[in-house]
């Protein structure tokens, strides 16, 4: 293994410490070393907050701060130009005279795309990029489907049964999955900026959407109803934990009303051929940079009709036979990514 690549690794490693709290920024780790020997490393911990080069930096101890003029900066993300809620970390590495950056893929958002290098390169500095720069794209995926795509970063995800049912006879709502497959949904919820279900979903299952069997951020909830059948007093509408002031709580897309009301968001939209690219427009604007699809088969089988969707991840119980059962989405495509058994459940992930 290059060096490059062994610390291109540990900024990866970093980066991923941050996930489900930097969004909608992406996860950055940054690494500085001198004489092959780490004397400082960060990473973005909170949206807002400190980037990776920043805390890298201030993570130096005071005996070493002597070497940083004659270090390496390694970080897996071009370091930004612009002012957003932080200074320019180019500048940064620039006033603190680091002779030499190694990064691992350049910024696509054009605020940053390639003004970073550019600047730091005027300054004197030697760069280098693209140091595993596949992992680097992957570990920040959502961020580069949404500004390049503008749309979020969209997950399929359903349980079904060793033959292809998702629900019982007439929809009726069965517990498929087990608990080891429970809890790592809670943990796939917190990982992003929102989840969606439709009419149906709601209104059978009543689902409250939350990551209470995770310790992780709640989701932002959506709800496709285009007539508002769902009742007010269902779980997706539950105000827990939100405050005046807050970012909604449950945004509902409908074809009858625009309203805001407390922590409840109404979108209205036309109800035609195009709904996934209503949908995706509407969410880009607002922010949602990824978004998990948890049901019911309409609304999922809609994303991969449309050929609009990123990953899916299904948990297929290979002990249990649903006769007269409701069928499950059909994927008809997508490559491989991931397969993995939880005791009876078989998780697949595809990429499309």
């Amino acid at each position: 293994m290059h060096i490059h690549e062994k610390y291109m690794l540990r900024c990866l490693q970093l980066a991923e410490l941050g996930s489900g709290n930097v969004a909608p920024n992406p996860m950055v780790g940054a690494v500085l070393v001198f004489k092959d020997r780490i004397i400082g490393e960060g990473f973005h911990r909170q949206y807002g907050r400190e980037h990776a080069e920043v805390n890298c930096l201030a993570s130096v101890k005071e005996e070493n701060r002597y070497l940083i003029p004659e270090s390496t900066m390694y970080v897996s993300l071009e370091p930004c130009a612009h002012y957003g809620k932080t200074p320019p970390c180019a500048d940064l590495l620039i006033a603190n005279n680091i002779p030499k950056v190694v990064i691992g893929i350049i910024d696509t958002f054009d605020k940053v795309s390639g003004k970073g290098v550019t600047r730091l390169k005027n300054a004197g500095v030697e760069v280098i990029t693209g140091v595993l720069e596949e992992a680097c794209y992957a570990i920040n995926r959502r961020f580069f489907i949404f500004h390049r795509h503008q749309r979020p970063f969209i997950i399929l995800k359903w349980a079904q049964s060793a033959n292809n049912c998702i629900a019982g006879a007439g929809k009726l709502p069965m517990q498929i999955s087990n608990g080891f497959s429970a809890r790592r949904v809670h943990r796939w919820r917190s990982e992003e900026s929102a989840i969606m279900v439709g009419t149906n979903t709601a209104l059978i299952d009543d689902p409250s959407l939350t990551t209470r069997y995770w310790k992780g951020n709640n989701p932002v909830r959506i709800l496709l109803d285009m007539q508002l059948k769902v009742p007010d007093s269902s779980a997706i509408f539950s105000a827990d934990n939100w405050k005046p002031g807050d970012l909604p709580r449950t945004i509902i897309f409908n074809e009858k009303k625009e309203d805001t009301k407390d922590h409840l968001l109404y979108i209205r939209l036309v109800n035609n051929d195009h709904l996934i690219p209503q949908l995706n427009k509407h969410l880009y604007t607002l922010g949602i940079q990824s978004l998990l699809v948890e049901g019911g088969t309409l609304l999922i089988q809609s994303f991969l009709d449309a050929g609009i969707w990123d990953e899916a991840r299904i948990i297929t119980n290979q002990s249990l036979v649903i006769e007269n059962g409701y069928p499950a989405p059909s994927l008809n495509g997508g490559k491989l990514k991931t397969s993995e058994t939880y005791v009876t459940d078989f998780h697949t992930c595809y990429s499309s």
